[in-house]
């Protein structure tokens, strides 16, 4: 089945050609698309799509926002989204995490990049652009939580807490696997046990909480 993409981008060239690249992909298909955030909540809810793809700046409803109405820590069945950002937008970047984006993207880093972002998503992970995932972070470390960050319900094994330095730190599943010499259904397993003990719904939350408890310093 194919993976059912929304596009929400004020400017019509950059949403144009975002939905152009994603229809040109096997196995995705843009079912609609949105000039402002508050159009892109309206249709996410009503189509229920399985990625939603936002520039953080839109009139009426910012991109950071609609993600909270779509993603955010109280919404029953979060959707997964996907924030494009750029350079220039750093002071945003830690709301938007808060918000629950799910991935980040620059508006230049392509199309293999973008789909792989739309692809990961889908799968319940997160993809985050190596070449801005420390910029970001660092954005969102700089901007301290208003709660202490909660404690883990179980101690962190060891391993766990390499693997949550790697997550943190932007590696792929795949990357992490290879590292620490285990096999990929290995890293998942423990992915998922420090979501259940740190109460995180995706590999971005862990990253956050990595941050949070300095357990990964800026750069």
């Amino acid at each position: 089945m194919s993976i059912r993409v929304l596009v929400a981008d004020d400017q019509e060239i950059v949403r144009t050609g975002l939905a152009m690249i994603l229809n040109a992909q096997p196995g995705i298909d843009v079912v609609g698309e949105a000039a402002d955030g508050r159009e892109a909540v309206d249709l996410a809810r009503r189509l229920r799509p399985d990625v939603c793809l936002f520039d953080i700046r839109m009139p009426v409803l910012d991109g950071i926002e609609a993600t909270r109405r779509l993603a955010g820590p109280t919404v029953d069945q979060p959707l997964a989204v996907v924030v494009i950002t750029t350079f220039d937008l750093d002071e945003y970047v830690y709301a938007a995490l808060r918000a629950g984006a799910r991935g980040f993207l620059l508006k230049n880093a392509g199309a293999d990049m973008l789909t792989r972002a739309v692809h990961a998503a889908a799968a319940g992970d997160a993809l985050i652009a190596p070449s801005i995932t420390a910029r970001l972070l660092a954005a969102f470390a700089e901007n301290e939580p208003a709660t202490p960050p909660p404690q883990p319900i179980d101690p962190l094994t060891g391993r766990e807490e390499q693997i949550l330095v790697a997550v943190a730190s932007g590696r792929t599943n795949n990357e992490i696997a290879g590292e620490f010499h285990i096999t990929l259904s290995t890293v998942k397993s423990h992915i998922a046990s420090l979501m259940t003990k740190l109460g995180a719904r995706n590999r971005v939350e862990i990253a956050m909480w990595a941050y949070e408890t300095n357990r990964v310093r800026s750069r």
